[in-house]
């Protein structure tokens, strides 16, 4: 078993709070032994690691190297970047890199992303100076909305203390899930002398929620359907009612700018009210049962196709974790607006998603859910949902926005899907070669190829065509 593991060790003996001889104790070994282990002294054995995850409930993927190779696959992309073309970087230049000083590894990520956004706003400042328009600030801080996805993804998208509110939410307001609304609007008038009015778009036209915390005034727009008045409802019960556990939780370090600490506030406050609309026990137990189907969940829990994926996503209690999902949505121009990884498969952070994955192909059928078993250059096979949701904000002069959202399961949990009910999971033949994103894909011979791999210098031979522009071309025999 590989070496660097020692210091995953030491953080769960800190977190279930124990020394080493009493860890030792648990584990059937001496003190001494696992101290140099936790030095990383003596390898991490099978047996070992077993006992790990007998012992202390243990997800086996956490000692994969999971933290360490997702900081690889950043910085591989991040070294992607034609900044670097005059240097290129090896995969194995840069595993070694993180494993030998990882702080160091990610201080070099974050100046990627500090290079990244100040050239973004150079850009915009260049074309502002060219239209005579006034000159905005620079942000330099680096987007609120990466460093929140970042601390969401840390956490694995859990937080028991959110969910223990949400439960306790619904003991307190003896909540009723056929009149959710009337028990909410009843909790913040009663309880937290809070009024919730309905009213129209003529009123409110610029907002779905608006609270006026002079007034103790809740105004809803009446283009909300049922679940998304209910989700703003306990949305704004999460505010009020849980403002100090927010207020602890967005002070984490990494949250480096005022705004991402108020993003981080309303993305937690969003997380409660998810809980409080599909509570965790019963919505585990129902996704089992009715083998993830996402609009039955939909139905059940009345709430919209988007917040099932959400809630599926967040299953990770200790003891009663659901099938482990990764997530991703993006718009018609492939921008990624959303995502959380929970199989280990990574996602891009600066560019594209490979153009292969069917959340792109769901594009072509609106409202379809479309399935596919698909397969990385490393080998790794993956199961995949995607579907189109659409966002309606008022009437006929409203332009809807249209996105595409996928979820990903490693291929042995896909047989608790119903989706995959027909494929052949064990088939090579039957999966789609994919990558993740084009820079780094190892794939040279994809006919989809948009941009030259950095897994190889560009050969370019004016006299022949491959079959892309990028595609080396193999002498005819």
């Amino acid at each position: 078993m590989a070496q660097g593991l020692g210091k995953r060790i030491r953080a769960l003996r800190a977190r279930e709070g124990l020394s080493q001889a009493a860890m030792a104790v648990r584990l059937g070994i001496s003190a001494s032994y696992l101290n140099l282990v936790e030095h990383d002294r003596r390898p991490l054995s099978a047996n070992l690691l077993l006992l790990l995850a007998q012992r202390f409930d243990v997800d086996l993927r956490s000692f994969a190297g999971g933290e360490d190779s997702q900081l690889t696959a950043d910085l591989m992309e991040a070294f992607a970047d034609s900044l670097f073309e005059a240097q290129p970087v090896s995969e194995r230049d840069v595993r070694d890199f993180v494993g030998s000083t990882p702080e160091v590894a990610r201080a070099v990520l974050r100046l990627h992303h500090a290079y990244s956004a100040a050239r973004g706003s150079a850009e915009m400042l260049a074309e502002e100076v060219v239209d005579r328009q006034d000159l905005a600030g620079i942000d330099r801080s680096g987007p609120p909305s990466e460093l929140v996805s970042d601390l969401i993804q840390r956490h694995q998208n859990h937080f028991p203390e959110l969910e223990a509110e949400a439960e306790r939410l619904w003991k307190d307001a003896k909540l009723d899930s056929e009149d959710l609304f009337g028990a909410l609007a009843d909790y913040l008038g009663k309880r937290l002398q809070v009024k919730v009015r309905v009213v129209t778009v003529n009123e409110m036209p610029s907002a779905v929620r608006r609270y006026d915390p002079e007034r103790r005034e809740l105004l809803i727009s009446e283009v909300l359907r049922r679940g998304s008045r209910n989700f703003q409802l306990a949305h704004q019960v999460g505010l009020l009612t849980c403002s100090d556990t927010l207020d602890l939780m967005s002070r984490e370090p990494a949250l480096t700018s005022e705004e991402s600490r108020s993003l981080c506030r309303v993305a937690l406050a969003n997380y409660f009210a998810a809980a409080v609309l599909a509570p965790y026990e019963e919505f585990r137990r129902a996704a089992d049962k009715l083998r993830h189907d996402l609009d039955l969940l939909g139905h059940r829990f009345r709430i919209s196709y988007e917040q099932v994926c959400h809630r599926l996503t967040t299953l990770n209690r200790k003891g009663a974790k659901g099938v482990p999902f990764d997530m991703v949505r993006i718009d018609l121009a492939g921008n990624i607006s959303k995502k959380f990884i929970g199989t280990g498969i990574r996602l891009p952070r600066f560019g594209g998603l490979c153009p292969l994955w069917n959340v792109h192909s769901a594009f072509l059928q609106p409202g379809v859910i479309h399935t596919q078993l698909s397969r990385l250059p490393d080998g790794t096979s993956f199961f995949s949902v995607a579907r189109t949701v659409r966002k309606h904000r008022g009437g006929y002069r409203a332009p809807d926005v249209l996105y595409s959202l996928q979820l990903n399961c490693d291929v042995a949990s896909a047989r608790k899907l119903v989706y995959a009910d027909g494929y052949d999971l064990e088939s090579l033949s039957a999966s789609t070669p994919v990558g993740i994103t084009c820079r780094l894909c190892e794939r040279l011979d994809c006919r989809a190829r948009a941009f030259p791999s950095v897994h190889r210098r560009l050969q370019v031979d004016e006299n022949v065509r491959g079959i892309s522009f990028y595609a080396p071309v193999k002498d005819d025999e």
